[in-house]
């Protein structure tokens, strides 16, 4: 069993059946439900998710991202004090944006064993605390 962090982009896909990646986000959470792996994101990616249906004017869409990503299907992981020290250590590196070194920085503090993501720059990345960041192109499970 792995705990696994899935970045913003990875719910849209799977949510929202997006053409090129839903059907492999999906197989992904399939796969990672065979495993018992556990899903995480952060409490920023609850909100990012929800702006777009709001925007929208799309409530039925923002319910159903609340009941999917509502406890058990995953943990949300806070972001503390102590999370904070991580975002500032990881945007000490300037090439990371302020929003993905709270996603980073949030999974550092859970000690994740995989950071998914579909950001190629942040998938090159090292970041203390987690084990491994893939992309959607990397074939790893």
């Amino acid at each position: 069993m792995s705990l696994i962090f899935w970045d913003t982009h990875l719910f849209v896909y799977w949510m929202e059946e997006h053409p090129r990646f839903g059907d492999k986000v999906g197989w992904i959470r399939r796969r990672m439900l065979e495993r018992r792996d556990q899903l995480c994101t952060s409490a920023l990616t609850i909100g990012e998710l929800l702006a777009g249906p709001y925007a929208r004017k799309q409530d039925e869409l923002a319910e159903r991202y609340k009941a999917a990503l509502a406890p058990p299907h995953l943990d949300i992981l806070p972001f503390t004090s102590e999370t904070a020290d991580h975002y500032a250590r990881i945007r000490a590196d300037r090439t990371i944006a302020p929003a993905d070194a709270i996603q980073l920085a949030c999974a550092a503090q859970a000690q994740v064993d995989l950071f998914l993501t579909n950001d190629r720059r942040l998938s090159g990345k090292t970041v203390p605390g987690i084990q491994f960041m893939a992309d959607l192109e990397i074939n790893f499970l």
